[in-house]
């Protein structure tokens, strides 16, 4: 499902105007990355918590030239599913 598959499913589900559903998820999604992004968490009790994860820097190895590199550490969005979330997955 895409984006635009999403926004009609929920137009759908709520009887809202599809211009209106795009507005707010458009913003929910916003939202979502710039708290993210500015290193808060978001938890939306029964649906899950995005959060910013770190990465320590570490060694790699360059596949073309078998050279051993340094990757950098780097901060990663993160999803954690709530347990309501899982327990629907796994029913199905």
């Amino acid at each position: 499902m895409n984006k635009t598959e999403l926004m009609n499913a929920v137009a759908a589900k709520s009887d809202v105007d599809k211009k209106d559903v795009e507005k707010v998820v458009t913003a929910l999604f916003d939202t979502i990355v710039e708290e993210v992004a500015a290193g808060n968490d978001i938890r939306v009790v029964g649906f899950g918590t995005f959060e910013c994860r770190e990465r320590k820097e570490r060694t790699g190895v360059n596949p073309r030239t078998k050279e051993q590199i340094t990757i950098p550490a780097s901060k990663i969005p993160a999803f954690k599913a709530g347990k309501a979330f899982k327990d629907a997955v796994d029913a199905k």
